[in-house]
């Protein structure tokens, strides 16, 4: 029998080793699958997810050159810039997000960084969101930290802001942003009283290892975020990365497993790419432990799976929707010591 779980002294600031989290990849599918789900349930219900939806406020005409993104302005992907929406537009959608299900609602505006008179456009549409009674969620490239205070001020419960690969490879996908610049806009969020969400894309051409070292720099920020989406890259004709080869299966709920173990209390999303997914791999996901996922027919301006087949699939699976009050966990820092550190393979009997 696999040993049993039990709480470590890992904390942040005091991270596992790059070569731990490399490890926790290279352990038996099932091994890792069983580890994962068992530190799922000391933290979270595994039969609830969180239920989000995101809508592009702001569509297209990004100055930046992000090798997977349809909405680089410098790309020929069919992807038509569109102004900011007004606030009452925000609010239709809101409203027809939060009927069908939605707890949360995330807008995303492709700026590199916002004017700050944009900001204060969208701080109005924060309030309006959040007088439905939905979590407000933003992503709208770096901030200031006067903008973070003014979207804090707004009521925005959380930030979105990725880093998207491991730090060696981050230059091979992107040239106009640094590193760093995405963890000095994480840090005004923190300041600013914000939850974050902060996670990556697979599927990019990166091995195993950088797979790795993208989920331990997300461990090793100063606190766990929020939310943690992993996203499988969506491929976009006229884009860079299109036509690179398409993930494993496995090897992506190896990701969402490994990232459970090492941010026990994070929300674990499945986001970009789900609309490729078969029922059988979500499945897999969730035993995984994702616990939160994108609701609605599009992502920004890649597609996602329908409500109707989101709803039927929750059926099956007789999972539901997280209510509001219970996405408010703050996230722990304490990480499994024994889930970290391979075990040797007890003998079986003949």
């Amino acid at each position: 029998m696999p040993a049993t779980l039990q709480p470590s002294g890992f904390q942040n600031g005091n991270t596992p080793s790059r070569d731990s989290v490399r490890a926790l990849f290279d352990l038996p599918f099932t091994e890792l699958l069983f580890r994962a789900a068992s530190v799922h349930r000391e933290h979270f219900d595994p039969t609830e997810v969180q239920v989000s939806t995101l809508l592009s406020v702001k569509t297209g005409g990004c100055p930046e050159d992000c090798a997977y993104c349809p909405q680089a302005a410098r790309y020929a992907t069919g992807v038509k810039a569109q102004k900011l929406m007004t606030t009452e537009a925000v609010l239709e959608k809101a409203r027809e997000a939060k009927a069908a299900g939605a707890s949360r609602f995330c807008m995303g505006a492709a700026w590199r960084s916002p004017k700050d008179r944009d900001v204060a456009k969208v701080a109005e549409m924060v309030s309006a969101v959040k007088a439905l009674g939905l979590e407000t969620c933003a992503t709208l490239g770096m901030l200031t930290g006067k903008q973070a205070d003014a979207l804090k001020c707004a009521g925005l419960d959380y930030y979105n802001h990725n880093l998207d690969t491991a730090p060696e490879f981050y230059g091979e996908i992107i040239h106009t942003r640094e590193f760093q610049d995405r963890l000095d806009t994480l840090e005004h969020v923190r300041a600013a009283g914000m939850k974050t969400c902060c996670g990556g894309i697979v599927g990019m051409g990166e091995s195993r290892d950088q797979r790795a070292g993208l989920l331990h720099a997300i461990a090793g920020l100063p606190t766990h975020p929020d939310s943690v989406p992993i996203n499988r890259l969506v491929q976009v004709p006229g884009t860079p990365l299109n036509g690179t080869a398409e993930i494993d299966p496995f090897e992506f709920v190896r990701t969402i497993a490994v990232a459970r173990i090492l941010m026990p209390r994070s929300m674990v999303r499945l986001s970009a790419g789900r609309e490729s997914m078969s029922d059988e791999l979500q499945a897999l996901c969730f035993l995984a432990g994702a616990n939160s996922i994108f609701y609605g027919e599009k992502l920004l301006t890649t597609g996602n799976p329908d409500v109707e087949r989101d709803q039927a699939l929750f059926v099956r699976l007789g999972l539901r929707p997280m209510e509001i009050a219970a996405t408010e966990t703050t996230p722990t820092t304490t990480i499994h010591a024994d889930v970290l550190l391979p075990a040797a393979t007890p003998a079986r009997a003949a």
